[in-house]
């Protein structure tokens, strides 16, 4: 078997060459509007090489990004339109999705933990809404980049940290579970602090409505988190009712059926804050409306919650069929959420790059360039701030990669959704993969260097020497 899949993986490195080789002759031929399917398939090649490769499988993912980006570019009309349908509108359900994945890996331990290492997770988070909002602001304008694009690399630097820094923490060497719980802490806070700092630092170049971004974000992360930690008991609960078929059916069906009430019955929003009158008359409070952010019109609609009930009943209905008919034991569902989450950020990529081919083209090389300077310099001020607030070796790896890493998809539905512009989601869209790259190589630089033993003080993380 092993030998089996050497060989695959090395006809599917010789495939990808091969191709890319084809692609390279082409474009030197002149012959450059047939040579997409050439670099398509060289890169899904070369993603499932990484795949198989046990140093380059922390890449396959970017690879995977890249492969989809290239499809977008060449054949745009794939991913704007199917039968009359606005592939666009995918962009909130998968991002749902993937925060439901992220729910699922939750327990109560990850929240009740911030009670055992406090400083560490207060230092964690006040770097993560400091650091990254303060440092995308100064780039979008030192740069010199439009009001829309500059807006997206504010949103990125707003937003909580990325699931992905969890992985990366434990390829480091770092603690798991602090960055587990500064990530779920951060993402709860994140519908406060993320309009927050838009209001703040974009607000007078894009509009920005804070209410409209706080219920998009409850709406988009934190119900389809509950409901997939509300999952987490179903999967792995030890009470015997999560173990039967009658049980489990009666939660699936009252899922379903609250999830089609809800669709099916008024209110059209769970919650309306605000007076529709101050969209078209702003003048009605002055200066009031001019300062305070929650003087605008917004509500809460309920499709977070409805997805996040179907979801539930989709864990239930799998769990009858995997745990109970056909026996099978193991972490199933977390073997197959990450492959889910993985197609739906590069779907979600490659809807936004086909709206902004324009604008990529005109910026891609100087946003690329900010996205390295952004992510590097949370590195280093996470990691250096981390140091000098006496955090043990291992916390201070966590806090850098914590810091450094966002959540690129909630910033390109929030782009999308809220700020309604593709320009403004190009800066998430490709901070996202780089963010990756990147997290690996420190990875992999920082597992080759053992943390040093140290003197911790009680259980707040606190080290005396190294």
């Amino acid at each position: 078997m092993a030998d089996t899949l050497r060989a695959t993986s090395r006809y599917l490195a010789w495939l990808s060459g091969l191709l890319a080789g084809i692609a390279i002759v082409m474009l030197v031929m002149g012959y450059r509007s047939q040579v997409g399917p050439f670099v398509v398939a060289a890169l899904a090649s070369l993603a499932l090489f990484c795949m198989r490769h046990p140093f380059l499988k922390s890449y396959a993912f970017t690879v995977w990004v890249f492969a989809f980006v290239a499809a977008s570019m060449f054949y745009p009309w794939i991913f704007m339109t199917w039968g009359g349908y606005d592939l666009g509108n995918l962009i909130v359900p998968l991002i749902q999705i993937i925060m439901f994945g992220m729910g699922t890996t939750l327990s109560v331990a990850d929240f009740t933990r911030v009670l055992k290492m406090p400083w560490p997770v207060l230092i964690g988070f006040i770097l993560q809404y400091s650091i990254m909002p303060l440092v995308g602001f100064s780039l979008a304008w030192g740069l010199g980049f439009e009001p829309q694009i500059a807006a997206g690399i504010i949103l990125i630097g707003s937003c909580p940290g990325g699931v992905a820094s969890n992985v990366m923490t434990y390829l480091a060497g770092g603690d798991v579970a602090l960055s587990v719980t500064m990530t779920s802490c951060s993402t709860l806070a994140s519908p406060v602090m993320t309009p927050f700092w838009m209001k703040v630092l974009a607000g007078r170049s894009v509009p920005v409505n804070f209410f409209e971004m706080m219920f998009s974000i409850i709406n988009m992360i934190i119900v389809p988190i509950v409901a997939g930690f509300a999952a987490n008991r179903i999967l792995y609960g030890r009470q015997r009712a999560f173990h039967r078929s009658l049980p489990l059916a009666l939660v699936a069906m009252a899922g379903i059926l609250l999830a089609v009430g809800l669709g099916l019955l008024p209110p059209r929003a769970i919650l309306t804050v605000g007076n529709p009158a101050l969209q078209d008359n702003p003048s009605l409070f002055g200066l009031l409306h001019l300062w305070t952010p929650w003087t605008t019109w917004a509500s809460l609609q309920k499709d977070g919650l409805i997805v996040g009930l179907l979801l539930i009943s989709m864990v239930a209905l799998a769990k009858i069929v995997l745990g109970v008919w056909l026996k099978r034991s193991g972490n199933w569902m977390g073997r197959a959420l990450p492959v889910v989450s993985m197609v739906s950020i590069c779907l979600i990529i490659a809807i936004i790059t086909v709206r902004s081919r324009n604008d990529l083209m005109t910026v891609g090389p100087l946003l690329i360039l900010a996205a390295m300077a952004h992510n590097l310099t949370g590195y280093l001020l996470g990691y250096w701030l981390a140091r000098a607030a006496r955090l043990k070796e291992t916390a201070c790896r966590t806090v850098a990669i914590e810091v450094g890493m966002q959540n690129g998809g909630m910033g390109s539905a929030l782009a999308m959704r809220v700020l309604h512009s593709s320009a403004a989601a190009l800066a998430p869209a490709i901070f996202g993969p780089w963010m990756n790259v990147s997290g690996s190589i420190l990875a992999s630089w920082w597992r080759r260097k053992p943390v040093k033993e140290t003197k911790v003080i009680a259980d707040f993380g606190l080290q005396t020497a190294d």
